[in-house]
């Protein structure tokens, strides 16, 4: 049994055209938790979630050996779980909600009051609010300023990176990022 765990993603590749279902389920291993953490951010429902995940390696399964090394693996496999995150949107015609907290299954954020310690049981209240405040702004954005602000402020992406992400722009995607960014301040702007 071939040990896949210390090749490369172009090594993985290159095994998974020639059919090595092994190398194929190795690049899943790699890339799955940051996979599941962008499509947790960008929709509420565990189902769904699920769903957008499977369609994701579907497609990028059966378009591997098309894949021509043009960019990084994980850019590829980032623009397809964007375009099945915005296409599944578009789809049901719905909106998601964005978790910024760790844990997507949680509706609304918790205090557990056994950890507070010497935190003061009234910042910690003040601070969920705010979480829920700042998530609900979140999920009002448009699909695409959405996943923009994500990838920039919850994932690190550059613009250029996001550009080929999201197959666009660097222009749209700082448009992209403006829209949000005003349309945050005028909902979360203090009185």
């Amino acid at each position: 049994m071939e040990d896949f765990t210390t090749q490369s993603d172009n090594d993985l590749i290159l095994a998974a055209k020639k059919g090595s279902d092994g190398a194929f389920t190795a690049l899943v291993y790699r890339h799955d938790r940051t996979v599941l953490s962008l499509i947790a951010h960008y929709c509420k429902s565990s189902d769904d979630a699920k769903d957008i995940y499977q369609e994701v390696f579907l497609r990028v399964y059966k378009g591997l050996k098309r894949f021509e090394f043009r960019s990084e693996f994980s850019t590829w496999l980032f623009r397809i779980t964007t375009n099945v995150c915005l296409s599944y949107q578009a789809k049901y015609k719905r909106y998601k909600k964005v978790s910024l907290s760790p844990s997507a299954d949680d509706e609304h954020p918790t205090l557990d009051i056994a950890a507070l310690g010497e935190h003061e049981p009234d910042n910690q209240l003040i601070s969920a609010e705010k979480s829920a405040y700042v998530r609900n702004a979140v999920e009002s954005l448009a699909p695409k300023q959405k996943m923009a602000f994500m990838l920039k402020h919850l994932h690190d992406y550059k613009i250029k990176e996001i550009a080929q992400i999201m197959e666009c722009s660097e222009g749209a995607i700082k448009k992209y990022l403006f829209l949000a960014t005003e349309k945050l301040r005028l909902i979360i702007k203090p009185n």
